[in-house]
């Protein structure tokens, strides 16, 4: 196997940590052109779409990429920003804003970047950036709170595969999961609240996670138990109480059965008993992003209130929100211990006494 061509080294280099942040992925504008590509990347992983490879071939490429692709360019135009993507803006934000952070708590070299799992950066280019910059330990932090097979899965796919290629392997960090981490259920809850304090609250708050099929559950996917986790711990942080909020499941695709309660039947169900106002929040996805912004801010609001339902409020992600970089700071250091450098006790000794002559107390 040929590797790829090193990064030039010299001796006495300070060697850095890198922390690369992974989110799904988008396209590159709101065009089916480029709409296209990304589906057939994103839907070609067996890992995402788990039916036989000659089967789902024939489908993806005879007819949802036909088909497909003009629907959802027409659906990211509607949420499409001035400066890109959602998705993208605010995954980049995250990064640039958890380096400054990360700055505040620790003065080892470190370097942070984002890559995507499908469409563009790649995590292949981003792994081969860090290493560019001396990078020979990386921390890899998939944006997924739950883990599933479906989403998780595939970004340590790529980081391994990407690692084959080349002769001079870095360290790697693995996060699996954090849908419990007490942070991430506070910056939730913040975020949450906050929102309240401006809008006032709901009769009912909907807590709509991304759905994966069924039989993912049987097989020993923990992703619906990780989801019912994190409902439980952000209820509690909220005071809520069981009839107060709801858990459901959004996104099915195809005509297998997915875990339930789907999300459009929860909100049509709510609308037809008459509740007064709904809030949705979508606590597995930490930015906004096309299921967040179009399928839960628009096409659930229609469910809802065509349905014979009041006020549907939805809340925003995370996004850039200070709480939660604080949040996502906590978690990389905790998962970067052993990594940093430990203080120069010699030095700081020389520091101590070099005080003590200058008059410092001991």
């Amino acid at each position: 196997m040929p590797y790829q061509t090193e990064p030039a080294y010299t001796h006495g280099t300070t060697q850095k940590t890198g922390v690369l942040l992974v989110n799904l992925g988008t396209p590159d504008a709101p065009t089916a052109q480029a709409v296209r590509p990304y589906l057939k990347q994103f839907l070609g992983d067996p890992r995402v779409v788990e039916i036989p490879k000659a089967i789902w071939w024939l489908i993806l490429n005879g007819i949802i990429l036909n088909v497909r692709p003009k629907k959802s360019a027409e659906k990211y135009a509607s949420i499409w920003l001035t400066e890109g993507s959602p998705l993208r803006v605010y995954t980049e934000k995250q990064a640039v804003l958890l380096k400054g952070y990360l700055g505040t708590r620790t003065q080892s070299p470190l370097v942070v970047e984002f890559a995507m799992s499908y469409g563009n950066p790649s995590i292949a280019d981003a792994l081969q950036r860090l290493k560019v910059q001396n990078c020979q330990r990386i921390l890899i932090v998939p944006l997924f709170p739950q883990y599933a097979a479906s989403s998780t899965a595939p970004v340590f796919d790529q980081v391994f595969n990407a690692l084959q290629q080349m002769r001079n392997m870095p360290s790697i960090r693995t996060i699996k999961h954090f849908h419990d981490y007490p942070a991430y259920i506070q910056a939730l809850a913040a975020n949450i609240n906050a929102y309240w304090v401006q809008h006032g609250r709901p009769e009912k708050l909907l807590m709509s996670f991304h759905g994966v099929p069924q039989y993912t559950l049987d097989k020993g996917d923990p992703y619906h138990c990780e989801c019912h986790k994190t409902g439980r711990l952000l209820a509690q942080a909220l005071g809520l109480q069981p009839g107060q909020y709801v858990v459901s499941f959004q996104s099915r695709f195809g005509k297998a059965e997915w875990i339930k309660p789907y999300t459009t039947a929860t909100l049509k169900e709510l609308g037809q008993q008459k509740i007064s106002r709904v809030d949705v929040v979508c606590p597995g996805f930490v930015a906004d992003c096309l299921e967040t912004l179009e399928e839960i801010a628009m096409e659930g609001k229609e469910d809802f209130q065509h349905a014979g339902g009041g006020e549907y409020h939805y809340i925003p992600c995370l996004n850039d929100r200070n709480d939660w970089i604080h949040a996502l700071t906590d978690l990389v250091m905790d998962n970067l211990q052993g990594w940093l450098a430990e203080p120069d006790f010699a030095e700081l000794e020389q520091g101590r006494l070099l005080a003590l002559a200058m008059g410092a107390k001991q």
